[in-house]
């Protein structure tokens, strides 16, 4: 499969824009996550620095931050398992505790041998989804290690493809619509999803070409996390403050050349837009006009 097919390819590489935050190449798991599902389907490499997860057709695997977060920047390096990988599906994502969740999803959707790589997204505010959108990967995730980026503060999310920007949800609870507010914990798993995944949930898991193992590093986490009170600590962490870069006011926003960068992946590689499905939104979502920066 030839993943570099399209000339903007060389756009992307042109204008692409480094994203503030630590160099987490060397921070070992153990530091900001643990397991949580699947113990013998996890394991460690590289004297910690890399973690593997396995699926097959007993169990999946999962690991989770060891604590909760306000505000961040979010960043996982992956490489997904390889070949034959249909049904599969391998999650990299931020999401709150309780009823009425918070959540930032990126979804690897898995794919027969040779077809690329559906990469969907997914913004949760007080329970309510349903704002996925999908993107063809330029590249061949199995092939090596890429990085994935969630920024989050009280004015933007934005997620990132090594630096592109491949989706922004503005603040716009002024026109009534809600935005993740709630401390979330960043999760990682791989599961069997072949009930949606792959060709709407008509091409199921090839249990033969099991097990399927995605690999992990970079387990720093720039992020601001969940005061835990106590009769002796009352006093909260201010995870809006500026202090914490990923606050500052140039990250409220994309800058001239994010925006380049993000109508091409739009433009050349998205191919589904809850914001343009008709039959499920006959009146388009009142935030998808600025999160799209059509008029820029």
């Amino acid at each position: 499969m030839n993943y570099c097919r399209l000339p903007c390819v060389a756009v992307l590489l042109v204008f692409g824009v480094h994203v503030g935050g630590a160099d987490n190449g060397d921070v070992a798991f153990d530091a900001s996550y643990k397991i949580v599902w699947g113990n013998d389907h996890f394991s460690l490499l590289d004297q910690g620095r890399e973690a593997q997860l396995s699926l097959d057709i007993n169990s999946g695997a999962g690991f989770g931050s060891k604590l909760e977060y306000e505000s961040g920047f979010f960043n996982m390096r992956i490489k997904l398992a390889n070949k034959n990988t249909a049904g599969v599906v391998t999650a990299f994502y931020l999401a709150s505790i309780g009823n009425s969740h918070d959540e930032l999803d990126f979804e690897f959707l898995g794919d027969k041998e040779g077809k690329p790589i559906t990469l969907q997204t997914n913004v949760f505010a007080n329970g309510k989804g349903d704002r996925e959108q999908r993107v063809l990967l330029w590249f061949d995730p199995s092939a090596d290690f890429h990085t994935y980026k969630i920024l989050w503060n009280h004015r933007l999310i934005a997620f990132y493809v090594d630096d592109i920007p491949i989706r922004v949800f503005k603040n716009n609870t002024k026109n009534g619509v809600m935005y993740p507010t709630k401390a979330m914990e960043v999760q990682v798993s791989i599961f069997n999803g072949d009930g949606w995944a792959t060709d709407g949930g008509q091409t199921k898991i090839n249990w033969t070409s099991s097990p399927f193992t995605a690999r992990f590093q970079g387990f720093n986490v720039d992020g601001c996390p969940l005061s835990q009170l106590s009769s002796t600590n009352r006093r909260r962490n201010n995870c809006h403050a500026s202090e914490y870069w990923w606050n500052k006011r140039k990250y409220w926003n994309l800058d001239r050349n994010q925006i380049k960068e993000y109508q091409n992946v739009r433009e050349k590689y998205m191919n589904y837009d809850y914001c343009t499905d008709k039959a499920r939104y006959p009146i388009t979502p009142p935030e998808c006009v600025s999160n799209q920066y059509i008029n820029i």
